[in-house]
């Protein structure tokens, strides 16, 4: 694996990360940019106890470019996109139109392929592993970011999603405070910890996850993929590394080898879940970790690594929105049991 840092025409960084040793990353960015400057700000809701950020500069970002214009693509000939090679493997970027960005945090791009038309689920499992190599090497640098506490490497795919761009692409984010989920997360663990003596709820869950087994989709020597007994989505799968860790960086070699065939499975199943005349399924799909700042090394310990992945399609021509009970008090109600859920994605497995 190669990796090289490049800077593009406003001063941005861009990574390549290419399986040849002998690839090429001497192209320059041609396009004539002004030196990039967002700015963001952010703001705390004292009743909910929660930030929200503010990114005005955003409304101006590229939105459903045609195919020949799409700023992810190679750059050939005059045709000149965010990335300045002819080819690539694996990219990450500086995003141009940040949500977070400078004291407050980082954004950055991840394209998975050179290919406009193809998704992560047709990744070949060496070029998954690539991926999963940049995400754990962008963990590594924004843990040493002191304006980032949390990182949250995550993928929105499909225009059902709020999509923007359909070349096959991913985020990371870097916040600069824990975020809510995470808190409340936390606040569960020490909570079980307290009233059992000790135990991880994490390891509690998984483990019992395991035991009941209707609702796991499948297990492997290194990791479990379950629907959580408390789904909120439609169909929504935990992915887990049966051993504890709080973050990409610790990943075992075991399991770091495991995870491309295992996630691309899974992947697979949400394409065929609604059937083989479906167009791709859409779906949101995210790395926890534990925040590197603002909490305790005890309460670091006992986080635990997962990957989320969940869609809003509920059936083949029904999307889940988020509504009054979702959107105002943040109370799902679903029309499918996780156990079901579970059924049908094992009965859509790979043949």
């Amino acid at each position: 694996m190669k990796r090289t840092t490049v800077k593009l025409a406003d001063g941005r960084e861009l990574i390549y990360f290419d399986s040849r040793e002998d690839a090429d990353r001497t192209a320059l960015d041609r396009r004539p940019l002004e030196l990039a400057a967002p700015s963001s700000e952010i703001r705390r809701d004292r009743l909910r106890g929660e930030y929200v950020g503010y990114a005005a500069h955003r409304q101006s970002r590229t939105y459903h470019p045609p195919a020949d214009q799409c700023p992810l693509c190679p750059s050939r000939d005059d045709r000149l996109s965010e990335i300045p090679a002819a080819d690539y493997d694996v990219v990450v970027f500086e995003n141009r139109f940040p949500s977070f960005s400078g004291d407050l945090g980082r954004c950055e791009v991840v394209c998975f392929s050179s290919r406009h038309d193809g998704s992560f689920a047709d990744l070949t499992p060496d070029q998954a592993a690539l991926v999963l190599h940049a995400w754990t090497d962008r963990t590594a640098e924004f843990a040493e970011n002191p304006a980032v506490t949390q990182i949250y490497a995550f993928e929105n795919r499909g225009a059902e999603i709020g999509v923007t761009l359909a070349h096959p692409h991913g985020q990371i984010y870097g916040y600069p405070f824990v975020t809510p989920h995470t808190e409340r997360a936390l606040a569960a663990v020490a909570e079980h910890k307290r009233a059992t003596g000790g135990a991880n709820l994490y390891d509690d869950l998984l483990a019992e996850e395991r035991a009941d087994g209707s609702r796991v989709v499948l297990a492997t020597d290194h990791w479990t993929a379950f629907v959580p007994y408390a789904a909120r989505w439609p169909f929504e799968v935990h992915l887990y590394p049966n051993r504890r860790v709080p973050d990409l960086r610790t990943l075992d070699e075991a399991a770091r080898a495991e995870f491309p065939t295992v996630y691309l499975d899974l992947l697979r199943r949400f394409d065929r879940v609604f059937g083989p005349d479906m167009p791709p399924t859409p779906y949101i799909s995210g790395w926890h970790q534990a925040p590197f700042r603002g909490i305790s090394d005890e309460a670091r310990a006992g986080f635990a690594l997962h990957l989320e992945l969940f869609t809003i399609r509920r059936g083949p021509d029904k999307l889940k929105y988020q509504a009054g009970s979702e959107s105002g008090m943040n109370v799902f109600v679903s029309d499918s049991l996780p156990e079901a859920a579970a059924a049908r994605l094992r009965e859509v497995a790979t043949a």
